[in-house]
C-alpha cells in the first residue's frame, strides 16, 4: 500500500529527525547528479521511501517514535543480521565490537559446529553469538573469496540479442539451438572467447507480450520460447506419430520467411504459441527412464522456487497475468486458497516446471558447446536488474520486495526528468535478514549454465533510486543496499561456478563504486564513444588510459549501431520521431564533431591504413575496423563485437526513450540495406570476416593453439 503524499516543509527544509531517521534506514537525503552539485531529497521521497520499509513517517510525532524506537533496537543489537567475511582478510569488525568474553558458535554450510569463526570454509554459515549477560544474537556469516576469478590475458567475443539472429531452422526469432551453432562457430572459426546474449529471463505473458528482455516475470528461470523444438528428445518420437507436428513446422517455416523475406517484424507471441502447441504435443510423448530421473532431480534442486513459478503460470493461465487482480486468496501464494489451486491445476504445474527444465537443459548445452569449442569464457548471460511487478517474482516473494515503489533513475544532465523503470525493487532489510537468500539462489539459478554474468546497472548493488508510485521520478531518492553482503554472494557464486562477472556500469556512478567492484575481480563496462577525459579537456580517451578490467566495445544493444553513428544516421532516426530537443542541425553538428575526433585520433595511430585501399572495402567498413583496432590497443581483459556491426546493420535493438514509435526488441539482424541476414549469411559474409579477422588478429595478445584458461589474480 502506497503512503499519502505528505504535507510538510521543502525539500532544502529537511527536518533534522527525519533526516535522522531516514540514515538510520539507508535513505538518502540528497544527491549529486553531477560532481559539484548536490541536490536534497524532497520530504515526500523520504517519507514514501521509509514507509515502503514498513516505517511510518508521516507526521513529527511519528518520526519522533520511529527514531526512538531504531536507535534502541540499534544500541541493543549484537550483532547485524548478516555479516562479512572475505577468505584471507580481517574478522567483520562487528565481532571485535563484542563484549569481551562473548562466546561464538558457527553451524557452518557445510554441516559442522564450530566454535569461532577462524578457517571457515567459503558458504553462508549461521553464526550464534552469546554474550557475557546472557543476551543472544543470530546472524548469517557470508564467508567468501577475496577476488573473482577473471579472463588471463585478452579475450574477444560477440554480443547479439538472441532474439534478433534466425537461422533457417528458428522459428521466427533465434533460439537456443542458433546460440549453440552462433558459440561454435565463433569459438573453432574466430577464436572467440565468449558470446554475450540478452537476458533469456521469463518473460510475463500478454496480448501483446512486453517485448524487452529487461522486465522479466522471473529472472530466476528462463523463458521457453527460447527452446528449440527440434532439439528436445521427445520429438523425435512425436514426429513420427504425430500427424499435427508437420503443420506447427509449416506455420513455423512462414513465421520466419515473414521476418526474414517479407520485412515483418519478430513476434514473440506468434513464436510462442506455435512452440507451446510443439510442446504440449511433445509432453504426450512419455519420459525414459534416464530422462525422468533427470527431471525429478531438477524438480528436487529447484524446490518451492520453481513450484511457486510454475503454480504463477498456472494460474496466469486461468486468471490472467497480473496477480493484483486475481482472487483475493489466490494473490498470496502461501495461502489455503492457492494451495487448493494448486492441486486442481497439478497437470499444468507439471507442464510448466517441466518447460523450465527442458529450458535450463538446452542452456546448459549451449555452454557445454561453447566451451567445447574452445571459448574459454562461453554464454555471457545478463542478470536484468529487477522483475516485472506483475510477474511470478514478484507474486512469489512479495516479502522482499518494497511495495508502492518502482525502480529509476534521478534527474540528470542527459534526462530531467528522471527515469521510472517499473520494477518493484528488493527491500535491503528483508534480504539481510534473510542471509540475502534471494539473491544468492537468483545467482546459482544463472551459475548453471553462465560462463559469465553481466549485471545490469551493477551499481545497484550499492544503492538504486526509489520512485514512490504515482509520482514523478523527481520526487524519488537513493536507497542504500548493504553492497559489501551483495559483492560478498556475488562473488562467492561466481568463484563456485567458476565464472567471471563484468558490470554494467555506465553513467553517473557514485565515487569509489567502481573501485570497490574492481577490488573484488568483478570487470567494468567500457564503450568507445563515452571514453572520454571528462577531468581534461574532453578529448577522446588515448587507448593507454583505458582501465584493463573491462569489456570494452564499439556499442551496445541500448546505442546506435557503429554504422549509424559514423554516418549520422542516428540523428535522422530521432529526428524522425521527433526525439530530438533542439534543432536538428545543432544535434548534426554535435555528432559529426564527436565523430570527427575519433576518427582523428585513429588516424593519428595509423590505425585508418586501410582505408580506400582499393581492395573492395568501403571508408565506413574501414573505420569501423579500425575502430575494433583501436579497442585491441587499449588494455581491456574482453573485447566485445556487436554482432550487426560486422554486417553494417544501421539500426539500434532499442532507442531508449521510445515505446510505439519504435519496434523495440524486435528487430532481426540486418546488413546496411535493412536486408535481414540469417546465421548463415553472416558465417559466410565477407564483411563480417574481415571484421572479425582484425578483432582475432590482435597482436601479441593473440593466444594462438588454445583459449586462455580463466584464472584468479
Amino acid at each position: 500500500m502506497t503512503a499519502a503524499r505528505p504535507a510538510g516543509p521543502a525539500a532544502e527544509d529537511l527536518p533534522e529527525d527525519l533526516s535522522r531517521l531516514a540514515a538510520l534506514h539507508g535513505v538518502a537525503t540528497s544527491y549529486s547528479p553531477s560532481p559539484d552539485r548536490t541536490v536534497p531529497a524532497s520530504v515526500t521521497a523520504v517519507t514514501l521511501a521509509l514507509a515502503a520499509l514498513g516505517v511510518d513517517a508521516g507526521s513529527p510525532p511519528a518520526v519522533r517514535a520511529a527514531l526512538t524506537a531504531r536507535e534502541r533496537e540499534l544500541r541493543a543489537r549484537l550483532l547485524p543480521p548478516t555479516l562479512v567475511h572475505w577468505s584471507g582478510e580481517s574478522p567483520p569488525a562487528a565481532l571485535a565490537a563484542l563484549p569481551d568474553g562473548t562466546r561464538l558458535c558457527v553451524e557452518t554450510e557445510q554441516g559442522e559446529t564450530r566454535a569461532g569463526t577462524d578457517g571457515l570454509p567459503p558458504g553462508v554459515h549461521r553464526l550464534t553469538a552469546t554474550a557475557p549477560d546472557g543476551r543472544t544474537a543470530r546472524s548469517h556469516l557470508v564467508v567468501a573469496p577475496g577476488r573473482l576469478p577473471v579472463p588471463a590475458g585478452r579475450t574477444h567475443g560477440l554480443l547479439v540479442q538472441l532474439y534478433s539472429l534466425l537461422s533457417r531452422r528458428s522459428w521466427g526469432m533465434g533460439d537456443l539451438g542458433d546460440l549453440g551453432e552462433l558459440a561454435a562457430w565463433a569459438g573453432r572459426t574466430l577464436g572467440a572467447g565468449f558470446v554475450q546474449v540478452n537476458p533469456l529471463h521469463a518473460a510475463v505473458p500478454g496480448a501483446p507480450t512486453d517485448p524487452s528482455p529487461y522486465r522479466p516475470s522471473s529472472r530466476r528461470f528462463p523463458d521457453p520460447v527460447h527452446l528449440r523444438i527440434e532439439d528436445v528428445p521427445e520429438f523425435a518420437y512425436a514426429a513420427h506419430r504425430d500427424a499435427r507436428l508437420p503443420a506447427l513446422l509449416e506455420r513455423a517455416g512462414r513465421l520466419r520467411e515473414a521476418v526474414l523475406e517479407k520485412g515483418a517484424l519478430i513476434d514473440r507471441d506468434a513464436v510462442w504459441e506455435l512452440k507451446r502447441q510443439a510442446l504440449e504435443l511433445l509432453r504426450e510423448v512419455p519420459l525414459g527412464p534416464g530422462r525422468r530421473a533427470a527431471y525429478c532431480d531438477y524438480l528436487a534442486e529447484q524446490g518451492r522456487a520453481l513450484e511457486d513459478h510454475a503454480t504463477w503460470c498456472a494460474l496466469a493461465e486461468v486468471h490472467g497475468s497480473d496477480w493484483h487482480r486475481w482472487p483475493a486468496g489466490l494473490r498470496d501464494p502461501r495461502s489455503a486458497d492457492t494451495a487448493r489451486a494448486r492441486a486442481e491445476l497439478a497437470d499444468r504445474v507439471d507442464f510448466h516446471s517441466r518447460l523450465a527444465w527442458l529450458t535450463d537443459t538446452q542452456l546448459t548445452a549451449a555452454q557445454r558447446t561453447a566451451r567445447e569449442a574452445g571459448m574459454p569464457v562461453g554464454i555471457v548471460h545478463d542478470l536484468a536488474v529487477g522483475v516485472h511487478p506483475q510477474g511470478a517474482d514478484a507474486w512469489a516473494g512479495q516479502e522482499y520486495f518494497a511495495a508502492g515503489t518502482s525502480v529509476g533513475a534521478p534527474p540528470d544532465a542527459f534526462n530531467a526528468r528522471g527515469q521510472d523503470w517499473g520494477l518493484p525493487p528488493w527491500r535491503p532489510d528483508r534480504l539481510a535478514e534473510s542471509g540475502y537468500a534471494p539473491f544468492r539462489l537468483l545467482l546459482r539459478s544463472l551459475f548453471r549454465y553462465a560462463g559469465a554474468l553481466r549485471i545490469d546497472h551493477v551499481m545497484g548493488l550499492f544503492r538504486l533510486w526509489w520512485v514512490p508510485q504515482g509520482h514523478p521520478p523527481t520526487e524519488g531518492t537513493y536507497v542504500r543496499y548493504d553492497a559489501e553482503a551483495m559483492l560478498a554472494v556475488l562473488v562467492l557464486e561466481a568463484s563456485r561456478a567458476g565464472a567471471v562477472v563484468i558490470g554494467e556500469d555506465l553513467g553517473t556512478v557514485e565515487p569509489g563504486v567502481r573501485e570497490t567492484l574492481r577490488e573484488r575481480g568483478v570487470l567494468g563496462t567500457s564503450v568507445l564513444w563515452f571514453e572520454r577525459d571528462w577531468d581534461g579537456d574532453g578529448r577522446p580517451l588515448p587507448p593507454e588510459r583505458w582501465r584493463a578490467d573491462c569489456l570494452a566495445t564499439a556499442t551496445t544493444h541500448d546505442l546506435p549501431s557503429t554504422a549509424a553513428r559514423l554516418t549520422g544516421e542516428h540523428v535522422a532516426l530521432r529526428d524522425g520521431l521527433g526525439l530530438l530537443t533542439r534543432p536538428v542541425e545543432e544535434e548534426r553538428a554535435e555528432a559529426a564533431a564527436d565523430t570527427g575526433e575519433w576518427l582523428e585520433l585513429l588516424a593519428g595511430l595509423g590505425l585508418l591504413r586501410h582505408a580506400g585501399n582499393g581492395a573492395g572495402t568501403s571508408a565506413e567498413e574501414a573505420e569501423i575496423q579500425a575502430l575494433h583496432r583501436f579497442l585491441l590497443r587499449t588494455p581491456a581483459r574482453m573485447v566485445g563485437v556487436w554482432l550487426p556491426d560486422t554486417v553494417g546493420d544501421r539500426r539500434p535493438q532499442n532507442l531508449p526513450g521510445t515505446s510505439d514509435q519504435y519496434p523495440n526488441w524486435r528487430l532481426p539482424v540486418a546488413d546496411a540495406d535493412g536486408r535481414p541476414v540469417t546465421l548463415e549469411e553472416l558465417a559466410a559474409s565477407p564483411r563480417a570476416h574481415a571484421l572479425l579477422d582484425v578483432v582475432r588478429g590482435s597482436g601479441p595478445e593473440r593466444h594462438p593453439g588454445r583459449a586462455p584458461e580463466i584464472r584468479v589474480n
